[in-house]
């Protein structure tokens, strides 16, 4: 039965259900018409993770080739990384807020799963770990190594996927391809496709994913993330064969707060000596050097100072991005030339060397970690020492294995990929 005041307003309500569905059809059409081209992939991204709306992806490949960045049309499974490199920090929930002064710790990886465990057991043991922002960089995307990254629950998290890693082409470049010329082989003579080094090798999809994973890595971090590509702070830098010691975080904090004053001509600092195998002099002085490989830390002027350096970067006929760096980079920089370190390690190199192969994890720390090495142990009013630097005999060309013109034009690819597009209007 009705109240008094019923006046059949709900049957219009009800014929005016059809009218308002048809609208709001409408109205979805005409948004995805409007989003679509900008977005790739429907609502899973076929890592279990489905979404109530799509995803973009960080770099738009059509939009770049209509500007002449011309980058290798990507793989399904590579279409899936863009997806998931826009995707925001885990753990957010657990770590709102960061660090005014923080050091985001950008941790690049291979395929060696063993290191990996150990150096993010190592991670959660730092001190102020949990104040900053932790970017783990694969090269191309292995189950394993993402399962351990996804376990982490001791800052904020985010992953990125190289997706135009070698290893995600199995048949066409930037991998393999078929007719591609090899070794030493004659490209005119067998009609194989490829330009030699200057030594007359033909590239190699093992070493040059080495040098287009670092460059992609460090053009995404500083130019492409949402979650830096406005940081104006520093980046620490490691690899998945780095340990380091609970006091690196306070350590390099420190480190950056008198670069400026201590050491003006110093570009970077270091968490450890140049010499891999050195744990440090161990004696009261702070210590300016040749940056090293180990937990080497750098801002963001600098880096625009790297960038306006892509085209010797990508060219130069060496597979080692740090002999690259050395080569064709670091000498624009005049004197400012120095990183500034402390006279013991905050972080130890323990893998082999020989790219990515091996997973036998070198074992380094038969005594223990020092109660010395769990605290800051900086003291900011030391004296420093300068040591000379010694760099590459003039003329030095490099030790090749990146003579090949394709993977030169993607390096470049890489350094663009980020760029604001011209306003013409």
């Amino acid at each position: 039965m009705r109240g008094a005041g019923w006046d059949g307003g709900d049957v219009e309500q009800r014929h005016e259900w059809p009218r308002l569905r048809l609208l709001v059809l409408q109205l979805l059409i005409v948004v995805s018409t409007v989003v679509s081209p900008f977005l790739i992939y429907g609502w899973f991204d076929g890592f279990g993770n489905n979404w109530l709306v799509r995803r973009p992806a960080v770099v738009d490949v059509d939009s770049l080739r209509m500007r002449g960045i011309n980058l290798p049309e990507p793989t399904k499974l590579a279409k899936q990384l863009l997806i998931r490199n826009s995707l925001p920090p885990r753990n957010v929930d657990l770590f709102p807020s960061l660090g005014a002064d923080r050091v985001i710790i950008v941790l690049y990886v291979h395929y060696r799963p063993s290191y990996l465990k150990l150096v993010v057991s190592a991670l959660s043991a730092v001190h102020g770990i949990n104040e900053t922002l932790l970017i783990v960089s694969h090269d191309g995307f292995y189950e394993e190594m993402n399962a351990i990254v996804e376990s982490i629950r001791f800052c904020q998290v985010k992953q990125i996927f190289a997706p135009w890693s070698p290893h995600l082409y199995t048949d066409e470049f930037p991998g393999a391809s078929p007719g591609d010329c090899e070794d030493k082989e004659d490209a005119e003579k067998l009609s194989c496709t490829g330009n030699p080094d200057q030594y007359g090798n033909h590239r190699s999809v093992r070493i040059v994913s080495l040098k287009h994973h670092w460059w992609w890595m460090m053009n995404t971090v500083w130019d492409g993330l949402a979650e830096t590509k406005r940081f104006d702070g520093h980046m620490m830098f490691i690899e998945e064969d780095h340990y380091v010691l609970p006091n690196v975080y306070r350590n390099i904090q420190m480190l950056v707060r008198l670069k400026q004053v201590r050491c003006p001509y110093c570009i970077a600092v270091n968490a450890a000596p140049l010499d891999v195998k050195s744990r440090g002099e161990g004696f009261g002085k702070l210590v300016a050097e040749k940056p090293g490989n180990v937990g080497y830390t750098f801002n963001r002027t600098v880096w625009e100072r790297i960038h306006l350096q892509a085209k010797p970067f990508c060219m130069f006929d060496d597979y080692n991005w740090d002999i690259t760096m050395w080569s064709s980079v670091y000498p624009t920089f005049g004197d400012a030339l120095y990183t500034l370190r402390g006279p013991r390690s905050s972080a130890v190199h323990f893998g082999e060397c020989g790219l990515h192969a091996g997973t036998h994890l070198a074992i380094f720390l038969n005594d223990g970690i020092e109660n010395i090495d769990r605290v800051r142990n900086i003291n900011p009013r030391w004296p420093l020492r300068k040591f000379r630097i010694k760099g590459y005999a003039s003329g030095f060309r490099g030790w090749g294995g990146w003579g090949d013109m394709r993977d030169q034009h993607l390096c470049l690819c890489f350094s663009s990929m980020y760029a604001e597009p011209l306003d013409h209007s």
